[in-house]
C-alpha cells in the first residue's frame, strides 16, 4: 500500500472533514493533505487528525502549487469548473473522484478521461450522497426477476446545511440546472415544466413537494437494472425526525416495482437514514471509493477506467460501514 498522502481538495469543508475522519479511522497510517485556498482553515482541520497536513493550493497552476510532491489519490469536494483537480490527478496517474457535476455537467470530465483512458481511475462521484442511493437500490433490486420502475425520493432537511461552498453548490443544483434526466417507458427524457415537479412520501408518511434532479444514479441504475422507468426527486423541508421533535436527519426513500423471481407482483419501499444529515453519508462514500480505487482497503488498486461509485463499493462492506457510523436501513410500508 502506498504511503503517499491522499489529497482532499476542499478538504476543510464539511464533507472533507467527514471523509478525512473515515479515512483516518480505517487507515490510521495514511497521510492526508487537507487542501484549500484558505491555509489557516485547512490547518485547523488537519490539526484534528493524527496524519494530516493543511496545505494551500493554487487552482490556476498545473501542479496546484504543490510542486513535485507525490500523492496516491485526489478527491475534489466542490464544483471545480477548471478541472484543476482532474488534470493534476492525471498528471500524477493517480485515482480521482469528484462529487459535484450533475449528469448534464460531466462532459468535461468524460472528455478528459477519453483523452488518456489508460492513465488512472476516474470516478464520477455525483451519485446521491456518493453511493448511499445506488448501492442499496441495487441490493434491493436483487429480489426482483423483472424491475419495472425505480423511484428515488431524497429529503434534505433545510437545517442540514454546510459551509459557503456547499450552499453555492446546492443553489446550483436546485435552481440553475436546466432540466432533469429520467427514463420513461424505456426512453431517456428530460423532465421540464410540470413533469419536473413531483411529490415524495417521507419516512413518516408525510407527502412533500419535490423537484426532479439528475444525479448519476438515474443513468447508472437504469443501465445496471434495465428498468424502463427511473426517476429521482428531491424535497427540502423538515425531515421526519424533526417533525417528531428530534434533531434533523437525511432520508433517501427507494421505491421499486416489478415482479419477483416467480413472476408475482412485487413492490418494495426502503429508506436510508442518517441522524446527522447528508454529510456523514457523503464523506463515507468518498472515503470508501478512495480506499478501493487507490488499493487502501486490502485489495489491489482498481485499473484505469471510468467508474461510478457503486461499481467500486462492495455492498456488504458498505452496509457494515453505514451501520458503524449510525446510518440505518428501514423497510417501509407500501400503503
Amino acid at each position: 500500500m502506498s504511503l503517499y498522502p491522499v489529497l482532499l481538495l476542499g478538504g476543510s469543508g464539511v464533507v472533507g472533514r467527514w471523509a478525512a475522519r473515515f479515512l483516518s479511522e480505517v487507515n490510521p497510517d495514511l497521510p492526508l493533505l487537507i487542501a484549500g485556498r484558505d491555509l489557516m482553515k485547512a490547518r485547523v482541520v488537519a490539526a484534528e487528525l493524527d496524519m494530516a497536513e493543511g496545505v494551500a493550493v493554487d487552482f490556476t497552476a498545473d501542479d496546484l502549487g504543490l510542486g513535485a510532491r507525490p500523492v496516491s489519490a485526489v478527491a475534489v469536494l466542490f464544483a471545480d469548473d477548471r478541472l484543476a483537480g482532474l488534470r493534476f490527478a492525471q498528471s500524477r496517474r493517480v485515482p480521482y473522484i469528484s462529487i459535484a457535476p450533475l449528469l448534464q455537467e460531466i462532459g468535461p470530465e468524460v472528455a478528459s478521461y477519453i483523452h488518456v483512458p489508460d492513465c488512472a481511475p476516474v470516478v464520477l462521484g455525483t451519485e446521491w450522497l456518493v453511493g448511499a442511493t445506488s448501492v442499496p437500490t441495487l441490493e434491493f433490486a436483487k429480489a426482483f426477476g423483472r424491475l419495472d420502475s425505480i423511484s428515488i425520493g431524497a429529503l434534505l432537511d433545510d437545517e442540514d446545511t454546510g459551509g459557503p461552498a456547499q450552499i453555492v453548490d446546492l443553489e446550483r443544483v436546485t435552481k440553475t440546472a436546466p432540466a432533469a434526466l429520467a427514463r420513461q417507458e424505456g426512453r431517456f427524457v428530460w423532465r421540464v415544466g410540470d413533469d419536473a415537479t413531483a411529490t415524495i412520501r417521507a419516512v413518516d408518511g408525510t407527502v412533500m413537494e419535490a423537484s426532479a434532479l439528475s444525479p448519476n444514479d438515474v443513468v447508472g441504475l437504469a443501465t445496471a437494472t434495465g428498468a424502463p422507468n427511473v426517476e429521482f426527486n428531491l424535497a427540502t423541508g423538515s425531515s421526519s425526525s424533526r417533525r417528531r421533535g428530534e434533531p434533523f436527519s437525511t432520508e433517501i426513500v427507494i421505491d421499486l416495482v416489478g415482479e419477483d423471481h416467480a413472476g408475482q407482483p412485487l413492490h418494495t419501499r426502503h429508506a436510508i437514514v442518517h441522524p446527522q444529515g447528508q454529510f456523514p453519508l457523503t464523506g463515507l462514500g468518498v472515503a470508501m471509493v478512495l480506499e478501493r480505487a487507490a488499493g487502501l482497503s486490502g485489495r489491489p488498486a482498481v485499473p484505469a477506467g471510468l467508474y461510478f461509485p457503486y461499481q467500486l463499493l462492495e455492498p456488504a462492506d458498505y452496509f457494515a460501514r453505514l451501520e458503524a457510523i449510525g446510518g440505518k436501513v428501514l423497510r417501509l410500508d407500501i400503503s
